[in-house]
């Protein structure tokens, strides 16, 4: 339920957080603002709204998190991330620049170009939570093309020598459909260790 007059979506027709997504939330400051990308019916977007972090969802459609229009604490922005030539030359990126995020939370999404812009996005000791399709799984089903799918340790290569990996998998999976996925959670910066528990 929101603290405003709007209707919210039955909880149970939505889609339940991802697992890896729910492991790692803790780890963003409290109260720090969460981008959610790509950010479809808005499951992590809510998860982080009912944790109290101001929260903002990018998608082309927002039509999944219509319901959160005008809520306390949300802003959504429409926004067609591959659809224009400058995005595709990792050019403007959708949010004013300088606007930092305590967490940033990427699944079942992968568009190249914005890979620069969401790390300068990250807050000194923000936290990225990235979780999408890699290759090997075009032998389940879509997405098949390699476009789509991360390299083996794509994720790994994109945090080098700039942010701490906290964890890191890539392999197959059976819930919440077979798949090979490809998951990392990374801190940017140094400073003290993470709590895991």
């Amino acid at each position: 339920m929101t603290t405003d007059s709007h209707p919210t979506a039955s909880p149970s027709s939505l889609p339940l957080a991802s697992p890896w997504v729910l492991r790692f939330a803790p780890l963003v400051a409290a109260g720090g603002s969460v981008l959610d990308l790509a950010c479809g019916s808005g499951r992590h977007l809510r998860l982080f709204h009912q944790r109290r972090h101001p929260v903002v969802g990018v998608d082309r459609d927002l039509g999944g998190v219509a319901d959160l229009d005008g809520t306390d604490g949300v802003t959504l922005v429409q926004a067609d991330l591959e659809g224009g030539a400058d995005l595709e030359d990792g050019g403007p990126w959708p949010l004013p620049p300088g606007q930092p995020f305590a967490g940033i939370v990427v699944t079942n999404y992968l568009h190249r170009p914005l890979f620069p812009a969401l790390l300068d996005a990250l807050a000194p000791g923000g936290v990225l939570i990235y979780e999408t399709f890699a290759i090997g799984n075009a032998r389940f089903g879509r997405p098949s093309s390699p476009a789509f799918l991360l390299r083996e340790g794509e994720l790994l290569d994109l945090t080098r020598d700039r942010l701490r990996v906290v964890a890191f998998e890539q392999g197959e999976v059976a819930v919440p459909k077979p798949a090979v996925v490809q998951r990392i959670c990374a801190v940017n910066g140094a400073g003290e260790p993470q709590r895991l528990d």
